[in-house]
């Protein structure tokens, strides 16, 4: 494990609010501290050991697609720099650098919004069953990882436990309301299809991705992370082949190697070989050079 891999954050002199199963949260007052970690969760279980990178790729991946579409919509940063945080975050500077945001205190919806443009995960998994996705009818002919005729919008409830439950339109609308609902599928077909156009440039297929949304100053804002490995489904285009799944610039690998040890799917995660966790690792860091051009910010 490298001198800069962080599993959990303990910062005593900041007010800490929340432990995810990536990030750490923390009370600025005003704003919020939002760190994240080198954890990895596979089928909603965090694993025992971290990721070299991993927080950091995710950081630098998330700020590079806010930066993106920004005209679309605002965002809940308010700083990315570690030198512009607050002066009660400096004695963490070398822990902060890289891996953590300053943000805007959001009222976060209670719907995820999720859109794919390929077909794969539960997606697949429900069109099998009934040629439809979220109450969108499908046609007929597709394959696992086709790529579907246009961009669906397809929500998801939030699970504070367990698993996110698939959604549809009409559900989504009676939690947030319709007029917002409208709202936010507008905007994250609008940001994928931008997105999807760049990513395809460099290489890689964006099969499908989450967004959160959240209210500040009673405007619609982006929230959480975008466009990243753990919230995205990323796929090379040169090995892109229908039909078949397809290998991912995520987890996937680790989750494939717990398939294959037949992990139960319930915690405490299994140690895992170091071969797994390096060519995770690797896997984050291709994504971030991949998209961004560049190495991982240290």
């Amino acid at each position: 494990m490298n001198s800069t891999t962080i599993y959990e954050t303990h910062f005593p002199s900041l007010k800490f609010i929340k432990r995810g199963k990536v990030r750490d949260i923390y009370d600025l007052g005003e704003h919020l501290l939002i760190v994240a970690t080198d954890r990895l969760s596979a089928f909603d279980v965090v694993m025992p050991q971290p990721i070299p990178d991993k927080g950091k790729v995710l950081t630098q991946i998330s700020n590079y697609w806010f930066e993106i579409v920004k005209d679309i919509i605002p965002n809940h940063i308010v700083a990315s720099d570690v030198d512009k945080f607050p002066k009660e975050c400096q004695p963490y500077k070398e822990q902060l650098c890289g891996r953590s945001i300053v943000v805007k205190k959001a009222k976060p919806l209670a719907v995820e919004c999720i859109v794919r443009g390929y077909i794969s995960g539960s997606g697949w998994s429900e069109y099998k069953k009934t040629k439809s996705i979220c109450g969108i009818r499908l046609p007929d002919e597709l394959v696992e990882s086709s790529k579907l005729p246009e961009p669906i919008f397809t929500p998801s409830t939030k699970a504070e436990i367990g698993h996110d439950e698939n959604i549809s339109f009409d559900e989504a609308a009676a939690i947030i309301g319709r007029e917002v609902a409208e709202k936010v599928k507008t905007y994250t077909l609008e940001i994928y299809k931008r997105a999807a156009r760049i990513a395809e440039t460099k290489g890689i297929i964006i099969a499908d991705t989450k967004m959160e949304f959240g209210f500040f100053d009673n405007q619609l804002i982006l929230i959480d992370e975008l466009l990243t490995p753990d919230s995205s489904r990323f796929w090379s285009t040169l090995k892109y082949k229908p039909g078949t799944g397809q290998d991912s610039y995520d987890k996937q690998f680790v989750r494939d190697y717990l398939l294959s040890i037949n992990f139960n799917k319930q915690p405490p995660g299994p140690m895992m070989p170091d071969s797994v966790i390096q060519k995770t690792a690797e896997l984050y860091r291709e994504a971030l050079k991949k998209l961004t051009g560049k190495e991982v910010q240290m």
